[in-house]
């Protein structure tokens, strides 16, 4: 028997499905509405700040860095176009793959790459960073046409340091290089925003701030790939100062040239006003491989070698004066009230009252009965030996502390070490051990504890020449403006008067150094020959090693690294002084021998003029 269907059952049930489901759109309806409202009116704003960010990009411009020059207008520090590979981090969803597929086009090296993850871990990732520098033409032209396959990694051409003279300016320029994760601790990330370098040495880290310059912002409009369409506003960075140098880039090198094989250091001056003329630290290195960064083994080879070249001997070098420290002795020994026509005599050595050990006199067999003149002009140890006995230690470190030793010069380079006065004090604090007697007596030679560094000496030997007046040594003389041309000159600075009891004292001590090249007697007298001008200076041989008493010094039989530091101070002309030098050849023997002679050549160069160049060769051969 067939069951008859319930139409009027089925009908409601299904009625009240359509209505669950009518009520059901209409909440679903409704909800969609509501949060279409919240999106197209209450949070209107923030969305379109969205939009418009991803839209919408603020690109930093780098400034242009201050380019150094020399006093002549030389230029010494550069700004040469490369090109670059940047990437934008959050444009690229496969960072691997991106360096991979790069790799395949332009050559990443281990370093590159290393530098490349460095920065992605510090800096954020919606700013540029440079995946590699200097592109080589054919890396340009491959990239270039291969671009487009590349999203998040621009080719652009910028700006890159070099330094056209090298390693001849190295130890006074030193060099940009990128920025580390140690910098970022340490400066303001805004102001570099878009600038991969930073002053790491010398003059360039020093003048940092001055020679960076304002980075500028361009507001730009990006398509879905991260490329620029269109720049809708710009702000226009500002460059950083032309920093121009005392330093006579000629003399520098010539300097350099004189000085030769030899380790050390040649600084001159302007006595008059405290300007560096050069300032040369042998040997040297190359700065431009720093730039984008050295690699590890080079790096390794500079830092290993035993003639330390990144060592900066004109700033961080701290040698034994010898006797070049005597006059400023002189000075003392007549400000001490010791009559300058009082006689000590000579036989070769010198004794402490109860002592058996000899303190030798250069001169074997001595120099007899001499005065102070006598004693400057021919070196004599043993005046000096007795003289600081008789002064005793506290009064000979007052003096040396009132003419500058012991003491940063303020040069204007970072890290500038203070040299080494001895005292009493000093070496209980330092070595917890009582002060000798025969300690004062070596100090009368410039040798014991005493230490100095190229640059003080030279300031030193300035302040002999001006009678007292101890002026800044300044290496930048003026800072410039590149859009304006207003100039900034960094005037002379006066940083003491050392007056004495009687201005003659520094006229007799002159006078002395004088004779020293000019007169019959004097140590370097081979060195005065022929001057077309009159010049003071004063000899200084440094040991390296102690000798044992009665023992010969026999440099012949010594290994070239235990030989004597070869010294010598002058200033030119007598009177009215333009240049002072200070020379110091590592290993180089007798002051008169080694450092004497470049000296005169540096004061030549000066004040005389460059050499002429040597006669072409003859090629042509005889029949």
């Amino acid at each position: 028997m067939l069951k008859l269907k319930d139409y009027i059952r089925e009908t409601s049930l299904i009625q009240s499905r359509l209505i669950a489901a009518s009520v059901v759109m209409v909440v679903l309806s409704l909800s969609l509405l509501l949060r279409l409202y919240y999106l197209q009116v209450t949070q209107h704003q923030h969305y379109a700040t969205l939009s418009q960010d991803n839209r919408i990009r603020l690109v930093p411009i780098p400034p242009v860095r201050g380019q150094i020059y020399d006093r002549h207008g030389t230029i010494l520090a550069e700004n040469l176009p490369v090109y670059t590979l940047e990437v934008t981090p959050d444009r690229v969803s496969d960072m691997d793959g991106l360096l991979d597929r790069v790799g395949r086009l332009v050559e990443l090296t281990d370093a590159d790459l290393e530098r490349f993850a460095d920065m992605l871990r510090t800096r954020p990732s919606f700013e540029t960073q440079t995946l590699k520098a200097g592109l080589s033409d054919d890396e340009v032209a491959r990239f270039a046409v291969n671009q487009h396959l590349f999203d998040g990694v621009d080719l652009r051409a910028r700006l890159q340091r070099y330094y056209p003279l090298g390693e001849d300016m190295v130890h006074v320029l030193g060099y940009v290089g990128r920025i580390s994760e140690a910098d970022l601790d340490t400066i303001d990330r805004s102001a570099y925003r878009g600038t991969d370098y930073i002053g790491k040495l010398g003059i360039e880290a020093r003048y940092e701030e001055r020679l960076l310059g304002k980075v500028g912002y361009e507001k730009v409009e990006t398509n879905a790939h991260g490329r620029i369409v269109r720049t809708l506003e710009r702000t226009s960075p500002r460059a950083g100062r032309h920093v121009y140098l005392n330093i006579d880039s000629g003399l520098q090198r010539a300097a350099r040239d004189y000085l030769g094989e030899f380790e050390g250091s040649v600084v001159a001056m302007e006595p008059a006003t405290g300007a560096v003329l050069a300032f040369v630290s042998n040997p040297v290195y190359d700065p431009n491989p720093f730039v984008n960064g050295i690699d590890t083994k080079s790096y390794r080879a500079l830092r290993e070698s035993d003639s330390r070249p990144l060592l900066n001997r004109a700033l961080n070098g701290r040698y034994a004066p010898g006797s070049t420290i005597k006059p400023v002795f002189g000075l003392a020994a007549l400000e001490h009230q010791r009559h300058p026509g009082h006689g000590t005599f000579c036989p070769g050595f010198f004794r402490l009252k109860g002592s058996t050990h000899r303190y030798r006199c250069w001169k074997r067999q001595g120099h007899g009965t001499v005065a102070l003149r006598d004693a400057i002009v021919q070196s004599c140890d043993v005046y000096f030996y007795q003289l600081s006995h008789s002064l005793g230690i506290d009064n000979v470190s007052e003096f040396m502390l009132r003419f500058g030793f012991g003491k940063p010069t303020g040069v204007d380079l970072d890290g500038e070490p203070g040299g080494l006065v001895p005292s009493r004090q000093w070496k209980r604090r330092v070595r917890r051990q009582p002060w000798y007697p025969g300690e004062t007596v070596i100090t009368g030679i410039g040798q014991g504890y005493t230490l100095a560094t190229p640059i003080q000496m030279a300031t030193i030997t300035a302040t002999l020449a001006n009678r007292g007046l101890r002026m800044r040594p300044r290496l930048v003389a003026v800072l410039e403006d590149p859009q304006s041309r207003e100039r900034d000159v960094l005037e002379p600075e006066v940083l003491e008067q050392v007056l004495l009891r009687s201005d003659g004292f520094y006229d007799l001590v002159i006078s002395a150094m004088r004779d020293v090249v000019h007169s019959r007697r004097g140590t370097a007298r081979a060195s005065g020959r022929g001057a077309e001008y009159e010049f003071a200076g004063k000899t200084g041989t440094a040991q390296v090693i102690g000798i044992a008493q009665g023992a010969r010094y026999d440099e012949e039989k010594i290994a070239k690294k235990f030989r004597d530091h070869s010294l010598f101070i002058a200033f030119a002309p007598v009177e009215n002084p333009k240049i002072a030098v200070v020379v110091i050849a590592e290993n180089g023997g007798g002051g008169s021998r080694t450092a004497a002679p470049i000296a005169r050549k540096v004061m030549d160069y000066y004040l005389v003029g460059p050499p002429p160049p040597p006669p072409p060769e003859d090629n042509n051969d005889e029949a």
